[in-house]
């Protein structure tokens, strides 16, 4: 009986190892998304502003969507790549929209005051915005076309070789359809 166990402990790790290599090999930054090529989720939300500002009234743009929150510290090392993005592209061009989640108004008119703010910011109350993207944390952004399809996501902090590279792609696709700004 004890030469049983002596071989079974080891060959029943075997699994265990191989499960735990494979998902140390994959990248976590990676969640797939069905969204690619599909129309981008509708929202209409409240700016930081008070007025609202809807992904309708972008149609005819490419839009670069970001979430993220004032305690997000990746978020901190992306705004610079995101500021660079609205003076890189004229707005009637290229659009940047902050959707804040799981953070206060005032916690992002904070942050927004340390950094600067160069584009539009709307609260996602109860983050259904975020739900209906798939958001799993922030940092994240999403690239929607001039057609409204969502191009590209990306999870993490952007860098400007990211942001170019799918506004560009998207800038150069399709047209958004006859009777759109």
């Amino acid at each position: 009986m004890r030469g049983r166990w002596r071989w079974l402990l080891p060959v029943a790790a075997v699994p265990f190892l191989g499960l735990l290599l494979f998902g140390l090999t994959r990248n976590p930054e990676f969640f797939p998304t069905p969204l690619i090529g599909q129309p981008a989720p509708d929202w209409n939300l409240e700016t930081l502003e008070g007025d609202t500002l809807g992904l309708a009234a972008l149609e005819g743009r490419v839009v670069v969507l970001n979430f993220w929150a004032s305690w997000c510290i990746p978020c901190r090392a992306e705004h610079d790549v995101l500021m660079r993005t609205t003076r890189e592209w004229s707005d009637d061009d290229v659009q940047v929209v902050g959707i804040v989640y799981d953070d206060t108004r005032r916690n992002a008119q904070r942050f927004l005051q340390q950094l600067g703010n160069e584009w539009r910011h709307v609260m996602d109350p109860g983050s259904r915005t975020a739900i209906d993207y798939g958001v799993h944390g922030v940092p994240e952004t999403f690239f929607v076309g001039r057609d409204g399809r969502v191009g590209a996501k990306h999870i993490g902090p952007v860098t400007w070789e990211v942001v170019r590279i799918h506004v560009d792609s998207l800038r150069a696709g399709p047209t958004p359809p006859s009777g759109a700004p």
